[in-house]
């Protein structure tokens, strides 16, 4: 009789056990605690029934799968380098590195396999179009602009796979050493023409402004000249106006004071000139003293 009611004890016992074991199984199974930095993809009987965002989700136990659990943090592909050519027929070397994340966990699971590999492929592709449409000028000096469409064409092209395409880089553009040789020829024939255009642009400058010294120069002396025919042509309205009021003395007075005027200048003389004047020029000179004594 004890042992039945052992045995009864210990079944019971032993049910609770398997029933407490079961509900812990069936919360661990209906309960999922997601990341912030991850996606879970749930299957029912094999097929996509839910995507479970971070923080706590419940599912139905042994019916619902979190098969896939996808990371939206930020990737980066590995870098990677592809030849190209240029509308002018340059082969270059194209180095770029691209990053994305995934947005819609779904369609990368069930659309793609290998997601980094498709977006490389894709990448090399767009890259190679797009060098194809530009010389080898533009790719050089419209980087930013090249890496824009690149960007925007790859994401057109993975919008299917639920991804989004958050920058795309061009690394480096490497020519072949032919091409480089021929480039810093070219470079160098440019700065010899530039400084033979500086050289030729300073001589023209030297010109233009030496022709204007030389005219100011002119200008200058025609307003002298000006200035000194205007003195002149004053001067001789002055006597004119003289003899017309005063008659004959005023132009003998003037022809007087001229006549002194020179003898001073030949009296200043150091002392070793010797001076011969006739006798009617002594009668003349004192024939200007009187006049300028009388006109004082």
């Amino acid at each position: 009789m004890i042992e039945d009611i052992l045995a009864e004890l210990v079944t019971g016992n032993l049910l609770y056990l398997l029933g407490a074991v079961f509900l812990v199984i069936v919360i661990l199974k209906g309960v999922k605690i997601v990341p912030q930095s991850e996606k879970y993809v749930v299957e029912r009987f094999g097929r996509l029934h839910s995507v479970l965002g971070p923080g706590i989700n419940f599912i139905v136990p042994f019916l619902d799968v979190a098969r896939h659990k996808i990371s939206i943090l930020e990737r980066q592909l590995p870098n990677a380098t592809q030849d190209a050519i240029t509308k002018d027929n340059v082969l270059v070397q194209i180095d770029t590195s691209v990053f994305y994340r995934i947005l819609e966990p779904e369609k990368t699971v069930y659309r793609i396999r290998d997601v980094d590999g498709a977006i490389a492929t894709t990448v090399a592709g767009i890259v190679r179009a797009e060098i194809g449409k530009m010389d080898l000028d533009e790719v050089q000096s419209n980087r930013a602009q090249l890496i824009g469409q690149i960007q925007h064409s790859v994401e057109t092209a993975v919008d299917d796979w639920g991804i989004e395409v958050t920058r795309a880089e061009i690394l480096d553009v490497n020519l072949d050493q032919a091409t480089r040789d021929a480039m810093l020829q070219q470079l160098n024939a440019e700065r010899a023409r530039r400084a033979q255009v500086t050289e030729a642009e300073g001589q023209k400058r030297a010109v233009e402004l030496n022709a204007d010294a030389e005219l100011y120069a002119a200008e200058q002396t025609a307003k002298a000249r000006r200035i000194q025919a205007e003195a002149e042509a004053y001067a001789t309205e002055v006597v004119a106006k003289a003899i017309a009021d005063h008659g004959i003395e005023a132009a003998q007075y003037q022809v007087a004071l001229k006549q002194v005027e020179s003898l001073n200048a030949l009296g200043n003389g150091d002392g070793k000139q010797t001076i011969l004047v006739p006798a009617h020029a002594l009668e003349a000179f004192g024939n200007a003293f009187n006049l300028l004594k009388g006109g004082k």
